[in-house]
């Protein structure tokens, strides 16, 4: 009668799945890019996206930082557990097996026993003692009448796809910030190539005007302004230096590499930024990893509203259990001492201080909370883009008005150059041309690594490459 019972309760029951189906959040986003119209292509992005800078040495840094970093090696790890758990969780569908037994030996105390005997009637020794043994196969199973595993099952592979698409999106900021601190690198060597060669020039100059003013041509403050320009120039240089060292230990650590034995040596300045396809901001949903993996926790914390849900109906279980028992371990395996029990079981939550509700309302704040995060994900994502857009533009029309800037510089320290040696200027005129040269030489440089920096930073902010 029960096997009936129950196989006629799964059949009414199987279809019921308690919770809401995950529907994705209907946000409308923009059509086109406010900072980059006309720049919409469906020309895909390599997946190996940092190639596109034609860059040897940067290739090779990427390459060893995904194979080495340590915050990589623990997010993979994380990608596992969250895999793992979800065998954990299927594992509720199937029977649970257990093999069990178990000795005892009891003695009974004679004052309790002899309380409830006539008077004068002796209990012999071993009447009190008594010794059971047991051993049997349990099995249990429980029908998921109410969807309670089949929830469970969809959070856990929910939480796993989120751990991976976290994954995802640890590699592309990983390479992102090696692409970036190694640009940043190469424009520091740029200005530096440009203040050595300066110091070249002002060590020059020094030497000219301590020769003219022994010579009766020029005059202390020509000599001491070339002195502090010189001097000026080297303090730079060590500051650059500076920088560039600390640029040079967070590679190594981002490369999984000790500092002390990382080095990377001088180069030219950053490349000329190659052209980054945008494609379109709904495209945005499906290329950057933290926007999926923002989705997918969304979609675990909606499945966590269902198992809430599920533990408010009755739990059916099917449970049996087969052995031994016996009071003796020589008639132990006798047949006529085998047990067994089957029979379902039923377990209907009736008062438990309202803790199923406050579950089901943590369940449902969660949802909102992931909800809020995911749509904050697709905000950020949306700005960066925006602002990366916005960055390049500008950086192209200024790199344009500085390199003009450049050339009437040049123009300009010649012909201060030309006036003083005739006597028709100072050298303070001389000495501030000059620095306008090297001002606008070191923005140039500057504005070159910072134009590479945003290409990378748009790659990023667009998720990587999705080409396949």
């Amino acid at each position: 009668m029960f096997p009936r019972l129950t196989l006629l309760l799964a059949l009414l029951f199987t279809s019921c799945v308690s919770g809401p189906n995950f529907l994705r959040p209907k946000d409308k986003l923009p059509g086109q890019w406010k900072e980059g119209k006309g720049s919409a292509s469906s020309k895909p992005l390599p997946d190996e996206w940092w190639k596109r800078f034609g860059s040897d040495k940067l290739n090779a840094l990427v390459k060893q930082a995904l194979a080495a970093n340590q915050d990589l090696k623990a997010a993979s790890a994380r990608v596992d557990t969250a895999r793992a758990l979800i065998g954990a969780k299927r594992s509720e569908w199937f029977p649970q097996l257990n093999l069990g037994g178990s000795a005892s030996k009891q003695r009974i105390s004679e004052a309790t026993i002899g309380a409830n005997l006539p008077p004068g009637l002796a209990l012999p020794a071993d009447a009190l003692v008594r010794q059971n043994y047991r051993a049997s196969l349990e099995a249990s199973y429980e029908l998921d009448l109410w969807g309670r595993v089949k929830r469970g099952v969809e959070s856990a592979r929910a939480s796993a796809k989120s751990a991976d698409d976290t994954l995802a999106a640890q590699r592309l900021m990983l390479a992102a910030e090696v692409a970036r601190n190694y640009f940043l690198l190469r424009s520091l060597d740029a200005q530096m190539q440009i203040l050595r060669d300066t110091i070249k020039l002002r060590e020059d100059a020094l030497k000219l005007q301590k020769s003219r003013f022994e010579g009766g041509m020029a005059n202390e403050t020509d000599v001491s302004r070339s002195r502090t320009e010189h001097e000026l120039a080297r303090a730079d240089l060590a500051a650059l230096e500076r920088t560039r060292g600390s640029t040079e230990h967070a590679l190594a650590v981002l490369c999984g590499q000790m500092p002390s034995s990382f080095h990377i040596a001088a180069g030219s300045g950053a490349p000329t930024p190659p052209h980054i396809p945008v494609g379109l901001p709904s495209e945005l949903l499906e290329r950057r990893p933290d926007i999926r993996a923002a989705e997918a926790k969304l979609i675990a914390a909606n499945a966590d509203i269902g198992v809430a849900k599920a533990d408010f109906f009755p739990s059916f279980k099917l449970l049996g259990s087969g052995g031994f028992e016996s009071l003796s371990t020589s008639t132990f395996l006798d047949w006529e001492n085998r047990a067994l029990s089957i029979g379902p079981s039923v377990t209907l939550p009736i008062f438990n201080g309202g803790k199923l509700r406050a579950s089901l309302r943590a369940a449902k704040s969660r949802y909102e909370e992931s909800l809020a995060q995911y749509r904050q994900a697709v905000l950020i994502g949306l700005r960066e883009v925006e602002d990366s857009l916005l960055d390049l533009r500008s950086f192209a029309s200024q790199r344009a008005a500085i390199a003009a800037a450049l050339t009437a510089a040049d123009d300009t320290a010649k012909l201060a150059r030309v006036r003083y040696d005739k006597g028709l200027a100072s050298y303070f005129e001389v000495v501030e041309a000059d620095r306008t040269v090297l001002i606008t030489r070191l923005a140039l440089a500057q504005l070159d690594g910072q134009r590479a920096v945003s290409s990378v930073l748009l790659a990023k902010s667009l998720g990587g490459g999705w080409g396949k």
